[in-house]
Parts: C-alpha cells; structure tokens; sequence
C-alpha cells in the first residue's frame, strides 16, 4: 500500500519532538518508569480566566462557524497586543488566526515559496522548518551558526547565504531548541542585509517571546525597522505563554497580499480555527497579564537549576539560554565514552533504556552531538531526571 503515497510526502520525516513524547508515552502505558523531557509544553493548567470564557462561549452558544480567519474580536485583540507590547501597528485584514503558530507558518511557506526557492533556517532550528519548507516545494539553505556566537545567525552569515533564489529567512527568538534571544543590535544587523535584498522576506517566530529573562527588552525586528514591514511576517500564538497547547491557536500579522493568500490556503485546508478556542485566547490577550509573569519565574528557576546541574554531570557542556523552556547540552564528551553509542540519536536511545529519561537528540534540529531537554516540568522531576542519568553515566566515567 506505500506505493499510493506520494513521492514527496515519504521524502518528508516526522516530527522528533512528537517522535519522542510519543515513545515515553508508549513506554509508560507499557509500565516502565520514564521521565519525560522531550515535550515542549507547559506543565501549568491554562488560566481559569481564560477557561471561564469558553466554557461562557459554550453557554452562549458560539459554537458554529467563524470567520475563516479568525473572529473580529480575536483579531482586534491580536491588533492590541502587536501595539502595546512590539510596538507595531497593524490592522485587522494584516492578521490571520490560525489552528496554532505552526499552521500559521505552514500557511505562509505555502503562500510564498515557489518551486525551488531558498529559505535560510540557520541551525540550530525547530525540528519542522526544514519539511515544512519541503512541503511546499522550496529549498532549505541551513547556515550552521556556532557557540561562539551563542547558535545565532551573523549578519555576514545572512549575506553569504542569500542568491537570487532566496525567499524567505526564517527567525526564531527565543529559540527553539537553545534558549537563546537575538539582541536589539542582533536582530537590525539581520533586517539591514534583508532590506539590501528586495525580494527576500523575513518570517520571526515569537512563540516563547514571553517566556523570555534577557538583560535588554526583547526586541522586534519590525519595530526595529519600520521599512521592513512589506516584508516581514510576524508569527506567534497563546500555546507557550498561557499553557494552551491544546487549544490550537496560532497567528500572524504581515501585509495584507500575504495575509490574504494564507486565508486563501487556510480556506481550502481547516477552515476557521475552533470558535471556543478563539473566544478563550481572546480572554487570554486581554484580560489580566500577571499569569505570564508566575510561569516565566517558575521556568528561570528551572533553567538556572537545570544548567547548573547539567555542566556537574559527566560528559555535558551546557551554556546558559534567556528564553523558552529548553536546555540544549552539548553531549560529544559522553558520545565518545560509551561503547556502542555514535551520535546523539543514539544516546536518546540510550539514556530512555538506561536512565528512563526521555530526551530529544539534536541531530533533527541541526545540531549533532547535542540533545533537547524540556525543564517544562517540577524541579523535582528535573532532579530526580539528572540523578538518574548520573547513576547511568557513572560506570563510563
């Protein structure tokens, strides 16, 4: 029957974080004792503010279809947001709402990318980045970043790998899989070399942007550089910030040709996202804040333990991140001491048999000889997570 499955759809690998969770899962229902830190979701319930208001949507019988993207009230609340907290202005026919930020990239590689066009995804990148780019007929172009400049694209880097073919670059501050945030400075040096470029776009994925304990505010690269908005496509949603992963609401604001053809694309695919969902992350963008700041201080308290205890154990190398809720150790020193064992996806495997903690290896993000852990969990769990890969490791050491 694989012979009925399209061509570029088996070119196309599934996801490695869902990959993961999936594993830890199975292996628990199995009755193994498994710590998961492969899934990048928050472990707090969503706000009963936010609750209150789609079970209210409920009771008020908003359950038919909306807008296809995305309800007046939504986008207005998206408008408010953009303007009071990234300084950017935008109207209501520059904003789609989407079923979660990936559909709203998925949507925009589909409205953009002709067949053969160049995206620059600098490494290390979200694991769907390169297949969402294949899906829609374009080519990545990775740039390998480097530690010493904290896993960040170079404006020189930006310059060497931009050709006529070039499309799109694609952002991600904070980032996933390290933590890291581009800096005011970072980000205009990037948009200066994109502006020299007139038929290339710039698409920023915000998603962990609350999540976020930089020294500077975090910053835009539209409100950095007006003159890029006909060609920048901001990218973000309520999964992350509120603890509403399974609510599917994701957006993006940018000109209104581009905003239009994804609202062409999602009227052909979905359709609206979930009324329910959207009256739900509408409560979410305009009602009280303080939420956000209760789990931010949770995950820097999580990220200050986590990569404290990391650089103790054997054969780790871990940098400090200021955003998300990932740590990102770099594992080559514990690779090279254990028989069997010769990447990173290989010791993913391994640390799930040996340890019973479930992690997610760097090799899908771009970046062999590293593995992703979630601290997006208690301290506790995260100790008992380290002490085991301690009493795994100690017998190689």
């Amino acid at each position: 029957m694989n012979d009925f499955v399209a061509d570029l759809v088996k070119r196309v690998k599934p996801s490695a974080t869902i990959a993961v969770s999936m594993k830890a899962a199975e292996l628990k229902r199995a009755g193994k004792d498994v710590i998961g830190l492969g899934a990048g979701e928050p472990d707090f319930d969503t706000p009963d503010h936010i609750k209150a208001a789609a079970i209210e949507a409920i009771q008020q019988g908003k359950t038919k279809y909306t807008a296809v993207d995305g309800t007046p009230e939504l986008k207005q609340a998206i408008v408010g947001k953009l303007l009071r907290e990234n300084h950017v202005s935008y109207q209501a026919n520059e904003i789609i709402v989407s079923c979660g930020a990936k559909h709203s990239i998925s949507n925009l590689f589909n409205a953009v990318i002709n067949p053969g066009d160049e995206v620059i995804i600098p490494t290390p990148y979200w694991v769907s980045y390169p297949d969402m780019t294949l899906l829609a007929g374009g080519k990545s172009v990775i740039v390998e970043t480097s530690i010493d400049h904290d896993f960040k694209l170079t404006a020189a880097q930006l310059e060497q790998a931009i050709t006529q073919k070039t499309r799109l670059v694609m952002l991600n501050s904070p980032s996933n899989p390290t933590g890291k945030a581009y800096t005011a400075a970072e980000l205009k040096a990037l948009g200066e070399v994109i502006l020299a470029h007139p038929q290339v776009l710039v698409a920023t994925d915000d998603i962990y942007e609350h999540i976020y304990w930089g020294q500077e505010p975090l910053a835009n690269i539209v409100a950095l550089l007006p003159e890029l908005r006909e060609r920048a496509i901001i990218i973000n949603g309520v999964s992350k910030a509120y603890a509403m992963t399974g609510w599917r609401i994701g957006y993006a604001a940018g000109p209104e040709a581009i905003i239009a053809a994804m609202r062409k694309i999602q009227s052909q695919s979905t359709s609206n996202p979930c009324s329910i969902s959207q009256a739900a992350a509408t409560a979410a963008l305009n009602g009280p804040q303080d939420c956000l700041t209760t789990m931010k201080t949770a995950f820097k308290q999580r990220h200050d333990y986590l990569v404290e205890a990391l650089n103790e154990l054997p054969g780790f190398t871990c940098t400090a991140g200021n955003g998300a809720f990932y740590a990102f150790p770099d594992v080559t020193a514990v690779i090279e001491q254990l028989d069997g064992v010769e990447d990173d996806v290989q010791l993913a495997t391994w640390l799930l048999e040996n340890a019973g903690v479930a992690v997610v290896p760097g090799t899908p993000f771009g970046a062999a000889g590293y593995v992703r852990l979630s601290f997006a969990t208690s301290i506790e769990t995260l100790q008992q997570a380290v002490k085991r890969i301690e009493t795994a490791l100690k017998p190689y050491f």
